[in-house]
């Protein structure tokens, strides 16, 4: 896996160094000749510090860990300044809006800054809880009410360590949940590195336990040794499979796929909800868990009632939420693909820049309902 990044990183950055030129082109001829002088500096230094920030998740040590915010931070600074510059280039189009040439270069650049410093408050700061009620057709009555608190893409690594996931450990048990369900992505390096880091996450509590699916990072990050973790912790894993919760005299299948990603790395996790449900009894509720939204088709294919997913952050920060539906069927929330209902979570955590704008975080508690009842 360092290998393969390394080789992409090597095609990516000429292009990358090319965007921080375009965008100089652009902003920095309307600046006087020290502040393009600072300009030209800040840029050259993004193009350098943005690769570092994907390197750093192979790495250990306080510098590294500051290497990889600054690479991060520049990574989301330099997407929305790129963003603004390409609108703004499209804005001076327009026959009225050339005299803003010097005024939009100067706000270009101050924009993006605030958006990015307000992405970082907002990514920084613990998940939001959000409440979403899901009527399930002939519900028994003992699982009325019923809470799955869902916690998705939590990305521990370089620059979300155990004390934020703490902070998610204490804000998923104040909810008393019924069952908490971790649909993937919870790692962003190896479990050497990143042990005491995701500790906190044997300490979440459930009357039902706490289930996990893997998502891409795990098999980047090395799935095998990471189930193994996991199920130190005390976290159980669902690799295809599937159990039978009972709850108040009634009973539902809970049950897990592997990323669509995983059988690259082993041929033996291949994600398919029908083996899932292999040996399942028949009539009750099927709910399941998959980190990616897109295997919904075959989950409503399959029988399932429900399905919780992440993957998608919800685009994370703006634009990038506009773009989420090239890849995948449904960006954030609750929808619906024939009898199955689909919710997915814009996730726990982030990946890569230390940014959320537009895209809140969150923790999701799913409350189960007779068709037509009440709230």
């Amino acid at each position: 896996m360092r290998a393969r990044l390394k080789r992409l990183l090597l095609r990516v950055w000429p292009v990358l160094a090319l965007l921080h030129v375009y965008i100089g082109a652009q902003l920095l001829p309307s600046y006087g000749p020290s502040a393009r002088v600072a300009g030209a500096m800040l840029l050259g230094l993004s193009a350098l510090l943005i690769p570092l920030g994907f390197l750093s998740r192979f790495r250990s040590g306080d510098a590294w860990d500051k290497a990889a915010w600054a690479g991060f931070f520049a990574l989301g600074l330099f997407s929305t300044t790129l963003v603004l510059t390409v609108l703004r280039e499209l804005l001076l189009l327009l026959p009225a809006t050339v005299h803003w040439s010097r005024s939009s270069a100067i706000a270009v650049p101050a924009a993006a800054l605030l958006v990015s410093l307000v992405g970082l408050f907002n990514a920084r700061r613990v998940a939001r809880v959000v409440d979403v009620r899901v009527e399930i057709p002939e519900l028994p009555p003992g699982l009325d009410g019923f809470t799955i608190v869902q916690i998705s893409d939590i990305h521990v690594g370089p620059t979300i360590k155990a004390p934020k996931v703490r902070a998610i450990v204490e804000r998923v048990n104040s909810l008393q949940p019924d069952l908490v369900a971790i649909t993937g992505d919870v790692v962003d390096g190896a479990v050497e590195r990143l042990r005491e880091h995701t500790a906190p996450l044997g300490d979440l509590r459930a009357r039902h336990g706490a289930w996990l699916v893997t998502g891409n990072h795990e098999y980047y990050s090395g799935a095998g040794p990471w189930l193994e973790e996991f199920e130190r912790l005390g976290l159980r894993c669902l690799l295809d499979t599937h159990v039978v919760v009972s709850h108040e005299g009634a009973e539902f299948v809970l049950a897990g796929v592997t990323d669509p990603h995983g059988q690259t790395f082993d041929p033996a996790h291949r994600s398919d909800p029908f083996l899932a449900l292999e040996g399942s009894p028949p009539g009750l509720p099927r709910i399941l868990l998959a980190h990616q939204p897109r295997s919904s088709q075959l989950a409503a294919r399959a029988g399932f009632d429900l399905q919780l997913s992440g993957h998608t952050h919800g685009g994370q920060f703006w634009p990038w939420n506009h773009f989420v539906g090239l890849q995948q069927p449904f960006t954030a929330g609750l929808h619906r693909v024939e009898q199955l209902q689909v919710y997915v979570s814009r996730g726990t955590g982030y990946w890569g820049p230390p940014k959320r704008f537009g895209a809140p975080s969150e923790i999701t508690r799913v409350r189960l309902a007779v068709r037509g009842a009440r709230p």
